[in-house]
């Protein structure tokens, strides 16, 4: 008789809302209020199951911490919290912005200079 095997769990993705609030709360070690307080706050956006009950996943964690890292660690508050966040954000795109225009002015160049002689 052969042995059942047992299936295989994955681990959960960054963008898998699989942690409820008490769950979360204690993972971070913060009061769930705290994490209510971050939501009204624009700070984070937790997925909402069918019955409307908050869902945090493996990216809100981190970036529970991350928050919880700047107000301990940096002495930040709130709305600068908020201001850093979105700054990062902006650097991010601007980056892409730049990586997209590098890659056509490559191919400009390819296409419009001759090629070195060695």
């Amino acid at each position: 008789m052969r042995e059942r095997e047992a299936p295989m769990t994955e681990e959960p993705r960054e963008d898998d809302a699989c942690f409820v609030i008490s769950i979360a709360a204690r993972m971070v070690g913060m009061h769930a209020q705290t994490l209510r307080y971050y939501e009204r706050a624009g700070l984070l956006r937790p997925s909402r199951s069918r019955g409307r009950r908050r869902l945090y996943s493996p990216a809100d964690i981190s970036r529970l911490r991350e928050i919880q890292g700047l107000i301990n660690d940096l002495g930040v508050n709130l709305a600068g919290v908020d201001v850093i966040f979105r700054m990062r954000q902006r650097m991010l795109k601007m980056e892409s912005e730049m990586e997209e225009l590098r890659f056509q002015l490559q191919r400009l160049r390819d296409t419009r200079l001759p090629v070195p002689r060695e």
